[in-house]
């Protein structure tokens, strides 16, 4: 019996790692390293109740401790030094498609906002979840949820306003 527990258990982590992994990067602002120690640390979290949570909401379960565990994360001022041995030389222009252009100013923005903040937009906007659900992932009201979440559009606009072009 918990062989095959254990097996679901591994089919759902080959099933979602990919796009729990680029949840986990959005969260944590970008960070490829810091977003795989969170996937791992809320996939192991995920092991010890797998009996309890299997049969109902595996997914929901992990979101919500990603989460939780990329705003503690942020909470600490250092995550110490990532020594290369060569400097990265700056892209020509052109180098790159427009699209991962984007995609990295975006992470970049993502990366600015407070972290209940980047966890709300994340949630709602990339997610697709309803206010209900993100409220419940961030463990507050859902108005609460719904602030933060207005409040990292509003950022990010901010952000990001010399790329948006006004409709004419």
């Amino acid at each position: 019996m918990e062989q095959a527990r254990a097996g679901e258990y591994d089919e759902f982590v080959a099933a979602r790692w990919s796009g729990l992994c680029h949840l986990a990067r959005l969260l944590t602002g970008g960070d490829r390293h810091r977003a795989e120690d969170l996937l791992q640390e809320s996939l192991v979290r995920l092991w010890f109740v797998w009996p309890k949570v299997a049969d109902e909401a595996p997914e929901a379960y992990v979101r919500k401790v990603l989460a939780r565990a990329a705003a503690r994360s942020a909470r600490r001022r250092w995550w110490g030094e990532r020594p290369v041995e060569e400097l990265p030389e700056v892209a020509a222009a052109g180098d790159m498609s427009a699209v991962v252009a984007e995609r990295s100013r975006l992470e970049a923005a993502l990366a600015l906002l407070t972290p209940r903040q980047r966890a709300a937009v994340v949630l709602r906007y990339y997610q697709d979840l309803p206010d209900r659900q993100v409220a419940e992932v961030l463990g507050c009201p859902v108005g609460t949820a719904r602030s933060h979440a207005a409040r990292g559009v509003a950022r990010l606009r901010e952000l990001l306003a010399d790329a948006i072009e006004p409709v004419k």
